[in-house]
């Protein structure tokens, strides 16, 4: 947790119910589930390409529902018991190939390395390179293949040892269960091309959506400067926040990664004054962000220096 400095800090008592955990906030995983396999129903069995293209569409959106679910996993706030959050992690993870130990690992050294050389997902600073350009906008495109490599192999390889490498060898081994006899029972049906039309087209623009949101969430965020600084919280639209549980209040999120995704709006608003006192970065919509990342490519330290200071500046 990144200590706020003086003269702000959120009540002791108010960020205890703010960490408290509430059941029925989670009725939403059904909800969310229902309207995945609801989509994917009209797809399969729908005569017209236009319906079946929006139900697609809707199905990439929805996946990026769940796995902002499987998000709040890592950090063990989705359930109670730790073996629900790990069970729920394996689980919806399944259909994006990843492991879902890769993805926690990951994810907390990102949150404990926020903006810095040691940070696994900084991987849109560099030196402006050919090498850095083509990863960030292979990212941009592909980014649902670079992030199956990274999860499957690159982290495991480098990170895991004992205990860790186990635990990620037998979810590699379940997988493999699970998608050999998906694809034999699909082709014994005679349905194989139309089975992976419905997993990998909605998978495809779940990336596109997933790569969107990633870079908008720390890209031109001062480097180094810690959790709330070096995170950007983007207010996007209800709807949105709906969906995607709420990830776009994410500077909240890296000051306080135990508050569960549901009273991150709650804790946005308890933190406003220490937001607006530091000067972090608040804006207003994800493809405006993306947008201006595309653009302007990766980022080096120099230039992310310049940006910041001439964002700063008055007039801007």
């Amino acid at each position: 947790m990144d200590n706020l400095a003086s003269p702000y800090k959120i009540p002791p008592t108010y960020l205890r119910e703010l960490y408290q955990h509430v059941w029925y906030h989670n009725l939403k995983i059904p909800l969310f589930y229902s309207l995945l396999i609801g989509c994917g129903y009209v797809a399969w069995n729908t005569s017209s390409a236009f319906v079946e293209w929006v139900m697609y569409g809707a199905m990439g959106y929805l996946w990026m529902s769940i796995v902002t679910f499987m998000h709040d996993c890592t950090h063990s706030v989705l359930f109670k018991a730790r073996w629900k959050n790990w069970a729920f992690g394996v689980f919806s993870t399944l259909p994006i190939i990843i492991t879902f130990i890769a993805f926690k690992e990951d994810h907390l050294e990102h949150h404990r390395y926020n903006r810095t050389i040691r940070d696994p997902d900084a991987f849109t600073m560099g030196k402006r390179t050919f090498t850095d350009f083509l990863l960030f906008y292979a990212y941009v495109l592909i980014g649902g293949v670079l992030t199956i490599l990274q999860f499957l192999f690159l982290y495991p390889v480098q990170k895991f040892r004992g205990e860790k490498l186990v635990i990620h060898c037998a979810e590699l081994a379940l997988r493999a269960v699970v998608y050999t006899g998906l694809i034999l029972w699909t082709m014994e049906l005679g349905i194989l091309d139309r089975f992976l039309k419905l997993w990998l087209v909605p998978g495809y623009i779940f990336s596109l959506l997933n790569s969107m949101r990633f870079i908008a969430e720390h890209y031109d965020t001062p480097w180094g400067a810690g959790q709330l600084e070096g995170t950007r919280t983007i207010l996007s639209n209800q709807v949105n926040s709906f969906f995607w549980n709420n990830i776009n209040y994410h500077i909240g999120h890296h000051v306080y990664p135990g508050v569960p995704w549901y009273n991150l709006q709650k804790l946005h608003a308890a933190m406003q004054p220490e937001i607006e006192r530091r000067k972090a970065i608040v804006d207003s919509s994800y493809f405006r962000v993306f947008l201006t990342a595309c653009y302007a490519g990766p980022e080096s330290v120099e230039r992310n220096a310049e940006r910041i200071a001439l964002r700063a500046s008055p007039g801007n």
